[in-house]
């Protein structure tokens, strides 16, 4: 299953996808080389967006949800790169501890878990859920619409460990993004393995950061297969001290915001391109789609955040918001059953497993989808996201357009590892 374009300006992502086609073996070998050197994040979903003339991430989520979007073909891959991740860090491993979101009881997020714990559990191990909400004082059983059920269950933190009554865990996987700060219960596991590492949390990690990493990602793959790297990069800046509350910081805001828009529009005259620019403003540690802001011209500015400036103020779990990332806008011509959509990829380990494309009918090309009322198509990633069919003709081809979306989702899975790498509190630093 294809989605259908509505632009009529096809032709560069024609010519990439023919360009990372044909240049499979290099692409491969250089991935390999790069998976020598940095450790791949556990897991991670990315949101694409694909204008036609450009193909770029716009966010890197390493607490991913979603996991009941992804469909039965797509559990074998996911099981092998558990086991293969597992088999890594911790290849005793024989319990493993999942730690969910506070006080998130929606349907489709306990679906998501019991997805992962299923997952795990056809990867060899013993899953349980420990919330280290303080509200969980006793195992919680909640029945789902599909007829599953999850158990949540109090954890248990003794002087080194953390675990549940009767259960000792060698590896902790959070699925709890820790947005509004790393509580103490979290801290000095130093006998235990921890997923993704508390710096990862968005208490601590910025969007800015990891577009950085991803900038230099993308510059040495653009040079190895011979493309400009801004076909797969959003162009971004910061900027910080802002206080919505009091609308101080909105020059500097307004500066970036214009200072952006005429980059972009000089990439748009080289190429050709006659649609409008324009930018995300997003929280710099945003999460879950809040704090975000369109905007095609920064004369706008005023108006929209005197109507939307007390939404972008705060995020997950009223976190307030004093830094944002001001991203190059890619709009999405991708269409399915009528209705804009985006693909997202998941990654667990260094492998493309799955994926969906999120649709709203009810936003436009150049607007945030991850918002109340989306919904999800799942692709079929399992047996195409590995295996492109060279000779085929460009857009297509389902394997080679999936394969496509697998290797941009893999470029920012290796950004989140360089990230991750620079951003290591207790990183060994060598003179």
């Amino acid at each position: 299953m294809v989605p259908h374009f509505i632009t009529a300006l096809t032709g560069p992502i024609n010519e990439l996808e023919q360009r990372i086609i044909d240049s499979t073996p290099a692409i491969e070998r250089w991935f390999r080389l790069e998976w020598m050197e940095h450790t791949p994040p556990f897991y991670a979903s990315i949101d694409l967006r694909n204008s036609g003339f450009k193909l770029a991430p716009v966010d890197t989520n390493l607490f991913p949800s979603g996991w009941n979007n992804l469909t039965e073909p797509m559990l074998p891959l996911a099981v092998q790169a558990t086991m293969a991740s597992i088999e890594k860090i911790c290849p005793e491993a024989r319990n493993l501890l999942i730690i969910p979101e506070n006080h998130n009881r929606s349907p489709s997020y306990l679906a998501s878990l019991a997805q992962l714990q299923r997952i795990f559990k056809m990867s060899g191990l013993n899953v349980r859920l420990g919330s280290i909400s303080p509200d969980v004082k006793k195992p919680v059983e909640i029945n789902l619409p599909t007829g599953q059920s999850v158990v949540l269950e109090p954890v248990v933190r003794t002087k080194r460990r953390l675990g549940l009554k009767h259960f000792d865990p060698c590896t902790i996987l959070l699925n709890n993004d820790l947005s509004a700060g790393v509580p103490g219960i979290l801290e000095e596991l130093y006998e235990q393995y921890l997923l993704p590492p508390l710096h990862a949390s968005w208490s601590m990690r910025r969007k800015s950061r990891h577009f950085q990493s991803y900038e230099e990602v993308a510059k040495r793959f653009g040079k190895m297969l011979g493309i400009d790297h801004w076909l797969i990069h959003p162009l971004f800046a910061k900027a910080e001290g802002l206080d919505f509350a009091q609308h101080t910081g909105m020059e500097a805001l307004s500066a970036q915001v214009d200072a952006l828009l005429t980059k972009i529009r000089r990439k748009y005259k080289e190429y050709g391109i006659k649609d409008k620019p324009f930018v995300m403003v997003k929280a710099d540690n945003g999460t879950y789609g809040q704090g975000i802001m369109t905007v095609r011209d920064a004369k706008e500015l005023p108006e929209l955040l005197a109507t939307a400036g007390e939404k972008l103020g705060f995020v997950h779990n009223g976190v307030s918001v004093h830094d944002v990332i001001v991203q190059e806008g890619v709009q999405t011509s991708e269409r399915m059953h009528d209705a804009v959509a985006e693909p997202v990829v998941y990654t667990m380990d260094r492998y493309v497993v799955g994926g969906f494309y999120r649709m709203h009918p009810e936003r436009g090309i150049d607007e945030n989808l991850n918002a109340p009322g989306s919904s999800y198509v799942p692709l079929a990633f399992a047996h195409s996201a590995q295996m492109p069919q060279a000779g085929q003709h460009p857009g297509a081809s389902a394997p080679n357009r999936f394969y496509m979306y697998g290797v941009i989702g893999r470029l920012a899975m290796l950004a989140a590892s360089y990230e991750l790498e620079a951003t290591d509190p207790d990183a060994e630093v060598y003179d």
